[in-house]
């Protein structure tokens, strides 16, 4: 870890110490989703910001751990939705739905956090795993889910052994992959997983696959059995 003393002054005035953070924040989120970590430079970031490199070894300590602010604040950003997702007037289906709907809005507005992801992914997720303000984070969405689907048990809406973690990540997989995978999937098959037009159709199929996965076997439909695998249903 680089340590840098504090510059008392710079450009003849002292730094707004919020400001700056912020906006070496932002700059470092382009150049690291645009570059990845090993691509992106400390240089590159101080140049497209009013401050310098020794300002944001300061105010960081590095590279390493400036990307773990990144991270942080792209994850709080998403975990702040979350938080203030209000479904409790809604019944268990209504509810879950508004869920799902959130969690494609958000995905869909915070492209970049999706390349940070991906980029950490490939990294073993060695940031999110050292640091502390992310490990006690966690997922407001996961609460969230739980008491949605103790009152659909409760009803009987929902089926009894359903996992809150494995209802979110079917929830996150379809929302990431959609925007993660939108230029090989439309190289592959012609198709714009975010085009506008097509939007609503996919936030609404979203929905319905999560509905129909947690109702079935109930209200007399029977749960899909799987079939074995023979050379006419293989993919």
């Amino acid at each position: 870890m680089t340590t840098v003393d504090e510059p008392a002054r710079e450009n003849g005035r002292i730094r707004d110490a919020a400001r700056t953070r912020a906006e070496i924040l932002d700059v470092a989120t382009q150049e690291f989703a645009r570059a990845g970590y090993d691509g992106a430079r400390v240089d590159e970031i101080a140049a497209r910001t009013r401050t310098t490199k020794r300002m944001i070894y300061y105010y960081f300590g590095g590279k390493e751990q400036l990307f773990t602010a990144v991270l942080e604040r792209a994850y709080g950003v998403i975990r702040h939705a979350e938080q203030r997702l209000d479904v409790e007037h809604l019944d268990p289906v209504a509810a879950i739905r508004r869920l799902a709907e959130l969690t494609f809005d958000q995905h869909e507005r915070h492209p970049d956090f999706i390349r940070l992801v991906s980029i950490e992914n490939i990294h073993g997720a060695e940031h999110i795993a050292a640091s502390e303000k992310l490990g006690e984070t966690g997922s407001a969405a996961l609460e969230v889910i739980r008491r949605i689907l103790a009152s659909g048990q409760e009803s009987g809406l929902f089926t009894a052994d359903v996992d809150a973690v494995d209802l979110y990540a079917m929830i996150s997989s379809f929302c990431f992959f959609r925007v993660a995978n939108r230029h090989t999937f439309g190289a592959l098959f012609g198709r714009d997983l975010v085009d506008p037009a097509q939007r609503d159709h996919y936030r609404t199929m979203l929905g319905d696959m999560v509905i129909a996965y947690l109702t079935a076997g109930h209200a007399g439909r029977p749960a899909i059995q799987p079939q074995p695998l023979t050379p006419g249903n293989r993919y």
